[in-house]
């Protein structure tokens, strides 16, 4: 068995674990990175099919006040476009420029639910007041990447003034916390409305964070080369500062009182302190806690308990297109991040009232059952479509359009079909059903201008990045969530029972994203560096004792 010392090891190469470890070797840290793939980044990551460049997760990246601030303390030049939104129902389309193009939408869903049109204007004012939390909220450059000690005009010019503003916004946003599906209800008496609004978010999204989203549509930028770009040049940066990395590695054990991990090739590491960017489900399967002491021991099985016991949140099926015809057809459509709903009838109850019956009397349901309903699953969804080729021409061959779909799609279904056996078929079903949806009202060209297809499912979202249930954002938000979710106290969310230990990523503070992933990997970073020098102080003073 082979034995290697580090200050630190961060486990699992996502956004946050790059972060974490970047930040650790940045300090002068000896670190060890290690990731389950070949490459890292996590659902931050792009690939090449054919000559075409796809986004294997998140289509664009939202600054948030943390990315920028982020890449300007390390030094990381990259070159950014802005990616632009469009929203479209039916025939109805609008193509989303700033904060005036709200009027443009509320306008859409008038024509679209004329008897509605006092509610849309309720709504609209709703969204316009969350807009303005946003601004606070995210209007300022995160703290966590500023030096305070130095930088006192930021301090006192910029933070000090920001903070009161911020426990305010807080409260107004704490008390948004239902979900948004109930919300709507109170405000919305047409229910394919409410559909068309908000059914493609995640089950039971906290009403602010659903509102929010027209903010953050103005708010997407897109790295060139694509998303991955950003995961590439933090990895240059970590090897700059010389942190080690192991690909293709997993974690199958860690014994907690020994400071040690055991990965797949049998290979043992000790750490002075860890942080755990992975699935926090496997961290807690793996964890033994023997040589601890009781009190901790206890900490730690009574946080294991809700953690296994919870859900991931939900997932998604992706579709990629490689179409025979120029980005030019699909310019004058929409822009390259569409959200397209194909039908104002909405989904009602086919997504999670028809299929949790559908799965629970699963022996009694016929092929022809699940077809039927996926029938009207897919002719009433709302399709997130990105086209990488209309943010960067590079991304795609001359005269060709690469093109990703994706919808919310359940976990349990896909693993279900894949033990009756008929899982390749149901995927081909699927990716058909969507193709002729797109192809029968926004993009005609779709009939006969594919020449290639394929898709990613729950199931190898699981496979691939290691996440439970296939989430792509962490926790359900239709259980108690097991870990920290208020932003103000988002600090506490890299707190794991285990003293030398802290967690980073979307499972260590719902509801996640990017920019959260990046700013507790920042802060898990931090607790270690913090963590590491009170140690050489207490072993210092126990020196000088002897002494």
């Amino acid at each position: 068995m082979t034995q290697n010392r580090y200050d630190s090891i961060v486990v699992g190469g996502g956004i946050a674990g790059l972060t974490s470890a970047t930040y650790l070797a940045r300090a002068g840290q000896k670190v060890l990175l290690i990731e389950k793939n070949k490459e890292v980044g996590g659902l931050v990551n792009t690939f090449s099919r054919d000559g075409f460049q796809f986004e294997a997760g998140v289509r664009a990246l939202e600054d948030a006040g943390v990315i920028f601030p982020m890449l300007k303390e390390l030094g990381i030049e990259l070159d950014f476009v802005r990616s632009p939104v469009s929203v479209g129902v039916e025939n109805e389309i609008i193509n989303i420029k700033d904060i005036n193009s709200l009027k443009d939408y509320q306008q859409m869903l008038i024509r679209l639910f004329p008897d509605n049109e006092d509610e849309i204007d309720n709504l609209m004012v709703i969204i316009r007041k969350i807009m303005k939390h946003m601004e606070v909220l995210y209007g300022l450059e995160n703290p966590a990447f500023k030096d305070l000690k130095n930088d006192t005009n930021y301090l006192f010019k910029q933070l000090l003034p920001w903070l009161p503003k911020f426990l305010f916004t807080m409260g107004k946003i704490n008390r948004m916390n239902m979900p948004v599906e109930d919300y709507l209800k109170n405000i919305l008496t047409n229910a394919s409305l409410r559909d068309v609004v908000a059914q493609h978010f995640f089950k039971n999204t906290p009403t602010f964070f659903a509102l929010s989203y027209f903010a953050l549509y103005l708010d997407y930028f897109y790295p060139i080369g694509g998303v991955g770009k950003l995961a590439e040049a933090m990895h240059a940066k970590f090897h700059e500062y010389g942190g080690v990395l192991l690909t293709q590695t997993s974690v199958i054990s860690i014994d907690a009182g020994a400071n040690e991990i055991t990965d797949n090739t049998g290979a043992c590491h000790t750490y002075q302190n860890m942080v755990w960017a992975a699935d926090l489900k496997t961290f807690y399967q793996q964890t033994i806690t023997k040589q601890l002491t009781p009190k901790i021991a206890l900490a730690f099985e009574k946080q294991k308990k809700p953690i296994l016991e919870s859900r991931g949140g939900d997932s998604v099926f992706s579709l990629y297109l490689q179409i025979d015809e120029p980005l030019d057809s699909f310019c004058k459509i929409a822009h390259g991040h569409f959200f397209y709903t194909p039908s104002k009838e909405g989904l009602g109850e086919t997504h999670w009232g028809e299929l949790k019956t559908m799965l629970k009397c699963w022996t009694k349901t016929s092929k022809q059952d699940v077809y039927k309903w996926l029938d009207k699953f897919t002719a009433l969804n709302t399709y997130e479509i990105s086209i990488p080729g209309l943010k960067d021409k590079s991304l795609v061959p001359t005269g060709k359009t690469g093109m990703i779909i994706s919808i919310l799609a359940d976990y349990d279904l896909f693993e279900q079909i894949k033990e009756d056996g008929w899982y390749d078929e149901f995927k081909k079903e699927l990716e058909d059903r969507m193709i002729q949806v797109l192809s029968n009202s926004i993009y005609p060209m779709l009939a006969n201008k594919v020449m290639k297809q394929f898709s990613f499912t729950p199931l190898g979202i699981k496979e691939r990045v290691g996440s439970s249930e296939g989430a792509i954002t962490g926790w359900s938000f239709q259980e108690t969530i097991p870990v920290m979710h208020k932003i103000q106290y988002s600090d506490r969310s890299t707190l794991t029972p285990i003293p030398n230990i802290f967690q980073a990523g979307q499972w260590c503070f719902s509801p996640a994203g990017v920019p959260m992933s990046i700013l507790t990997g920042r802060l898990a970073a931090d607790k270690v560096i913090k963590n590491t020098r009170r140690k050489g102080t207490v072993n210092q003073t126990k020196e000088d004792a002897r002494k």
